[in-house]
C-alpha cells in the first residue's frame, strides 16, 4: 500500500529525515559492500584544508565528486570514496598567525616552533565538524574513518619516498635562482602558486629614467620600469642586437633609445645619429646608486635576446637580484648579483635614504629622489595584472636566492604527452590553459622557509658538503609513531657515509601542493604497505575540483605521476567554474557576499542546490549564484516532480493499487502509455551518453525535460484514466506506466537529487517485489526492448507541434480553449484514430479534415449556441474547482451543487449537468439556495453572474 503524499512539500525537512534512514541503516557502506569485487572505477578525493568554514563553492565542487561514484556505483562499479584532509602549509600557519596577532617569522620564533605547530595541528581540525555537517548535509557520500590526511606519518613517510624516486633521478637540486617570494611569510613560492594570486587592475608606477653615459656627460640611455623599487639594484643595461637605436637631442641632453620607441618622448626632439646596437655594448653609465656597489664589474651595456620594441624604450634595466632574465643574462655575463633588499622585503641599512622601507612604499620616495637629481625623464602610473601571495594578500616580490628546486622542465615533453592522455572537461582547459602552462613551464621551486608541513628530506654533512636525500623513517631509526614535524625532525643526525661527519637537515620544508599531489600513493602508504591495492587503484578514472586547481592539484598530479610512473594520475577530471555573486564578484568575507551552504540547503533543500549547480552553467563557466535561481529549481522542477508523483501515489493509495499485480503487456497499452516508455528508453539512453561524456548539464536538462513531458502531457492527459471508477485494461495500463516511470526516473535521479529520489523510491518500490531497501543500492534502470518506438516518438511529436500551432491560431483569434470549435483543417497526412482524438482534444475541437500538405492549420472560429453553452460549461468546471479547493475539500470528496440564477451561465449548467457533475465528482446537482454550511460563492464568467454552492457528503 502507497502512503498519501503531501501536496505541500517540505524539500529541507525531508531530507532531515532521509539522512536519519541513512544512517540508521548504513545504507552508504552498504552499498560498498554490495559491489565489493565488481570493476572498480577509481575516484581521487582532492583534499581541502579544512582551516575555515567551508563555502557555497565547496557544495559546487563536492556535488560533482559526488555524482559520478553515485552512478557508476549503480552502474555496476566498485568506487572507492576516500576522504582526505590538506592539513599542511600557509593557510594553516596564517591562520594561527591571525588567532595569535602575529604580523610575521619573528614573532614565530620567538614564541617557538614547537608550540607554533601544536596549534597549528589543532587549527586545522577546528573546521573538520563544519565541512563533515555540509559534507552530510548535502548528500555527499565520502568515507571519513579511512580518511588520508597530509601531517600523518604513514603519509609523510610515502611523501619521502617520492621525493627519494625524484632524487635518484636526478630531478631534485639545489640552486640559486629569482623566484616568486612572499616577503610577509618570507618564503618562495612557485609558479603554481604565483598563477593562484595575479590581481587584474593594480595601480603602479610607470617610470623612463635617465643613466648618464660616463664618457658621455649629458648624454643618457633611457629604460623603463614598473618596479622602480628595483632601481638601487640595477647592474647592469641590455639592448638587442637586431633592434635599431637612435640618438636624439632634447635642449642640452641626449638621449640613446631604440627608433620603434620615439613616442615615449615628450616635446620636440632632433634625431641626432643612427646607432647600431653593437657600438653600444660595453658602455659604461654612472650608477643611480652607490650603495653595496659589487667588486666586480658591473653598470654596463649588454645584449640580450628578451629585450623589445613592444613596449618600454628597447633599452632593459637590469636588476640581477630582483627577475629571472636579469639574473640568468647576469650569470651569463659574470656580472654581479646586487641585493639592496632584505628577506622581510625591506631596504638594507646600506641603502641609506630608504633603509627599513618595504620596497613599495619605497617606490614613490625613489620616483622624488630620482627627480630632484634630474634623473627621471618621466613617471606616470599604469594599470596592470600583479601577483599577490595566494594566502596572506602580500604582493609578491622576484627575489634570487638559494633553495630547492625539482626539474620538471627535463621531463616537460613527458608532461605535454600525458596531458594530451587527458580527457578534459571541458576540452580547452586541457589545451588552452594547462598545455599553455606546460608549454612555458619552469623548475618547482619546491622549498617552503616556514614551519608547518612535511620536511624536504634532505641532510647535508657539516664537513663534506656530502647530501643525502632520505625515503623512509627507518633509514634515520625511527618508527611510525615518531612525528616527523619540525622541530623535532631537525634534531635528528645522520653520520656521513662519506667522512663520518655529522649530517644536519635542511630547514625547508615542502611546498604544500607537492603533499596533496602525492595523495595517490601517499593515501596508501606505498610502497611500504599496500602493493596491490595501489596498483588496482592507480590512475584516477575520475577528479573534480574547481578551475584554480589547474596549475595547483591538477598539475601536482600530473608532474608527481609523470616522474615517478610514466603516465598521468588522472584519465577523465571536470573543471568547474567560480562560484561568484550575483553581481559576479568574487565571494569574500570582507565583501559581506559570501554564502553560507547550510542556510542555503536549510532554506530550499541540498537537491535543489545541487541541481541548480549540476544544471545552471555548462561545465566550466562560472556561476552568478543567486538564491532565487535555488528557489526557482525548486519552482520549476522539484514541485513539478513531486506533484507527479503525489498525483500517482494518492491515486493508487485510494484505489488499493498493487504493483505486483499483473502487468498489461506494453504492446496492448494505450498509445499515450506507449510514447511515455518510448520517450524514457530515448532519456535513459540519452543520461548514460551524457554521463559518460562527463556532461552533467546536458543529462540534468534531458531529465528536466523529461519530467516536464511527464506532468504537462501525459499526466494531464491521462487524468480521466485515473479517475474513473471502473478498473479497466486501459486503468490498469495507465497506473502500471506511471509506476514503472516513476520508479526508473527515481533511479534516474538519484545520483543528482539522492534526496527526494529516495523518498520517492521508499513510498513507490522499496522492499516491494524484491527491490533493494534503498534506491541507492538499486541498480540503473535497464530498457526493456518493448519500450522502444521511435515512429511512435515522432508521430506523437507531430501532434504536439500541430498543437501548437493551433493554441496559437486560437490566441490569435482571441478564443480561449475552453471555448470548443466545430473543426479543424490540417494540410498534412491524415493521423492515426487515437493520435487524431489527442489533437481534437488538446485544442477543443469536435473534428478533423484533412486537405493535401504543406504543413499547418486553419480553424473554424465559427462559434454556434450550442458550442457556446459547452464553453461557459467548461469554465464552470474550472470555478467550481476552485470552490472545492477553497473549501478545503480532499480530491476524491463527493459533493452536492447548488446554483441559484438565470440567464447563459445557469442554462450551460442545466444542458451540461452530466458532465459537471462528473468533472466535479457531484453526485447532486440542484436549483435553489444554499442549505446550511455550504461553500457559497458568486460565480463571474464572460460577464454573467450565477451563484454555486457546494457541500461535501459525508463518508459512508
Amino acid at each position: 500500500m502507497f502512503q498519501e503524499v503531501s501536496t505541500r512539500a517540505g524539500f529541507p525537512e525531508m531530507e532531515v529525515e532521509v539522512l536519519a534512514f541513512w544512517n540508521e541503516r548504513d545504507i552508504f557502506h552498504k552499498s560498498l559492500k554490495q559491489r565489493e569485487g565488481k570493476p572498480p572505477f577509481v575516484f581521487y578525493e582532492g583534499p581541502p584544508t579544512a582551516n575555515n568554514l567551508p563555502g557555497i563553492h565547496h557544495v559546487l565542487a563536492r556535488a560533482l565528486k559526488d555524482l559520478f561514484p553515485r552512478y557508476k556505483t549503480m552502474r555496476g562499479y566498485y568506487v572507492e570514496r576516500k576522504a582526505g584532509w590538506d592539513t599542511h602549509g600557509l593557510p594553516v600557519e596564517i591562520e594561527v598567525e591571525k588567532q595569535l596577532k602575529f604580523t610575521g617569522k619573528q614573532d614565530i620564533e620567538k614564541f617557538g616552533i614547537e608550540a607554533f605547530n601544536k596549534l597549528c595541528r589543532e587549527s586545522v581540525f577546528k573546521y573538520i565538524d563544519q565541512f563533515a555537517q555540509v559534507t552530510e548535509r548535502m548528500g555527499y557520500w565520502v568515507d571519513f574513518d579511512q580518511a588520508y590526511r597530509t601531517l600523518d606519518t604513514t603519509y609523510m613517510e610515502s611523501v619521502w619516498w617520492i621525493l627519494k624516486q625524484i632524487w635518484d633521478k636526478q630531478l631534485l637540486y639545489q640552486g640559486f635562482k629569482v623566484v616568486p617570494y612572499c616577503p610577509r611569510d618570507q618564503t618562495p613560492l612557485s609558479s603554481h602558486e604565483l598563477a593562484l594570486g595575479y590581481e587584474d587592475d593594480i595601480e603602479d608606477p610607470s617610470v623612463y629614467v635617465k643613466f648618464e653615459l660616463e664618457d658621455e656627460p649629458k648624454t643618457y640611455f633611457l629604460a623603463w620600469t614598473t618596479t622602480p623599487w628595483t632601481l638601487p639594484g640595477n647592474v647592469a643595461l641590455a639592448v638587442g642586437l637586431d633592434i635599431p637605436y637612435v640618438r636624439v637631442r632634447q635642449g642640452d641632453e641626449r638621449y640613446i633609445l631604440a627608433r620603434a620607441r620615439l613616442s615615449v618622448l615628450q616635446g620636440e626632439y632632433q634625431v641626432e645619429a643612427e646607432v647600431d646596437a653593437k657600438s653600444l655594448l660595453g658602455k659604461r653609465y654612472t650608477p643611480l646608486y652607490a650603495y653595496l656597489i659589487p667588486d666586480k664589474p658591473a653598470f654596463y651595456v649588454v645584449d640580450a635576446d628578451f629585450v623589445s620594441v613592444e613596449d618600454g624604450t628597447g633599452i632593459v634595466h637590469t636588476a640581477a637580484a630582483y627577475g629571472v632574465d636579469d639574473l640568468e643574462l647576469c650569470l651569463r655575463k659574470g656580472i654581479p648579483v646586487r641585493h639592496v633588499v632584505d628577506l622581510a622585503g625591506r631596504f638594507r641599512p646600506e641603502v641609506e635614504p630608504f633603509a627599513g622601507l618595504f620596497v613599495k612604499k619605497a617606490d614613490p620616495k625613489i620616483i622624488e629622489d630620482l627627480t630632484r637629481r634630474g634623473l627621471m625623464y618621466r613617471a606616470e602610473t599604469i594599470r596592470h595584472t600583479y601577483p599577490f601571495c595566494w594566502r596572506c594578500g602580500t604582493p609578491l616580490l622576484y627575489y634570487a636566492l638559494t633553495s630547492w628546486f625539482i626539474k620538471t622542465t627535463a621531463v616537460k615533453d613527458e608532461l605535454i604527452r600525458n596531458n594530451n592522455l587527458v580527457n578534459w572537461v571541458p576540452p580547452y582547459v586541457g589545451t588552452g590553459r594547462m598545455a599553455n602552462w606546460l608549454e612555458t613551464l619552469v623548475d618547482w621551486s619546491l622549498s617552503r622557509w616556514r614551519y608547518w608541513g612535511t620536511p624536504l628530506p634532505i641532510w647535508i654533512c657539516e664537513q663534506c658538503d656530502e647530501r643525502r636525500c632520505v625515503g623512509s623513517v627507518a633509514e634515520l631509526g625511527l618508527t611510525l609513531k615518531d612525528d616527523l614535524h619540525r622541530p623535532y625532525i631537525d634534531r635528528v643526525t645522520l653520520p656521513c657515509q662519506k667522512c663520518g661527519g655529522a649530517m644536519r637537515r635542511v630547514t625547508d620544508l615542502i611546498d604544500v601542493w607537492f603533499d596533496s599531489g602525492s595523495m595517490p600513493v601517499a593515501q596508501y602508504h606505498y610502497p611500504f604497505e599496500n602493493q596491490e591495492l595501489f596498483k588496482q587503484r592507480f590512475p584516477a578514472d575520475f577528479i573534480a575540483e574547481g578551475v584554480d586547481q589547474t596549475r595547483g592539484w591538477f598539475f601536482s598530479l600530473l608532474a608527481i605521476g609523470t616522474m615517478l610512473f610514466d603516465q598521468p594520475a588522472f584519465k577523465n577530471v571536470i573543471v568547474n567554474g567560480t562560484v561568484l555573486d550575483k553581481q559576479g564578484r568574487k565571494m569574500s568575507k570582507s565583501m559581506k557576499n559570501s554564502v553560507d551552504p547550510m542556510e542555503v540547503m536549510s532554506k530550499f533543500g541540498a537537491d535543489a542546490t545541487r541541481w541548480y549547480f549540476f544544471s545552471a552553467v555548462a561545465i566550466g563557466n562560472d556561476y552568478r549564484f543567486d538564491l532565487s535561481a535555488v528557489q526557482d529549481v525548486v519552482r520549476r522542477f522539484l514541485l513539478i516532480l513531486w506533484n507527479t508523483y503525489g498525483f500517482f501515489a494518492n491515486y493508487a493509495r485510494l484505489d488499493g493499487r498493487d504493483p505486483a499485480a499483473a502487468a498489461v503487456p506494453v504492446p496492448e497499452r494505450a498509445t499515450l502509455d506507449r510514447w511515455l516508455l518510448a520517450e524514457l528508453a530515448v532519456t535513459i539512453a540519452d543520461v548514460e551518453k551524457a554521463m559518460d561524456a562527463y556532461d552533467p548539464p546536458t543529462a540534468a536538462r534531458r531529465l528536466e525535460a523529461f519530467v516536464l513531458d511527464l506532468s504537462t502531457w501525459y499526466v494531464r492527459r491521462s487524468r480521466r484514466r485515473f479517475w474513473k471508477s471502473e478498473s479497466d485494461v486501459d486503468k490498469r495500463s495507465a497506473y502500471q506506466t506511471l509506476y514503472q516511470v516513476l520508479v526508473s526516473l527515481a533511479q534516474l535521479l538519484a545520483p543528482y537529487m539522492p534526496f527526494v529520489s529516495e523518498t520517492i523510491y521508499q513510498n513507490l518500490a522499496a522492499g516491494k517485489q524484491g527491490q533493494p531497501e534503498s534506491v541507492h543500492l538499486s541498480d540503473w534502470p535497464v530498457v526493456a526492448p518493448d519500450w522502444r518506438d521511435d515512429e511512435l516518438r515522432q508521430q506523437m511529436s507531430a501532434v504536439r507541434r500541430l498543437v501548437a500551432t493551433g493554441l496559437a491560431a486560437r490566441n490569435a483569434a482571441a478564443i480561449k480553449v475552453r471555448q470548443p470549435l466545430r473543426a479543424v483543417t490540417i494540410a498534412e497526412p491524415p493521423l492515426k484514430p487515437e493520435l487524431e482524438s489527442i489533437l481534437l482534444e488538446e485544442l477543443n475541437i469536435k473534428a478533423a479534415r484533412y486537405r493535401g500538405e504543406g504543413g499547418g492549420l486553419t480553424l473554424d472560429t465559427e462559434i454556434s449556441q450550442e458550442l457556446k453553452l459547452e464553453g461557459l460549461a467548461r469554465d464552470l468546471v474550472r470555478k467550481i474547482q476552485e470552490l472545492r479547493k477553497q473549501s478545503g475539500f480532499a480530491v476524491e470528496d463527493r459533493i452536492r451543487l447548488f446554483y441559484d440564477g438565470d440567464g447563459l451561465l445557469a442554462e450551460a449548467l442545466e444542458r451540461w449537468r452530466d458532465y459537471i457533475a462528473t468533472e466535479t465528482l457531484a453526485v447532486a446537482v440542484g436549483r435553489g439556495g444554499p442549505p446550511e454550511g455550504a461553500s457559497t460563492e458568486t460565480l463571474r464568467i464572460e460577464g454573467l453572474d450565477l451563484q454555486v454552492s457546494v457541500v461535501r457528503v459525508a463518508a459512508r
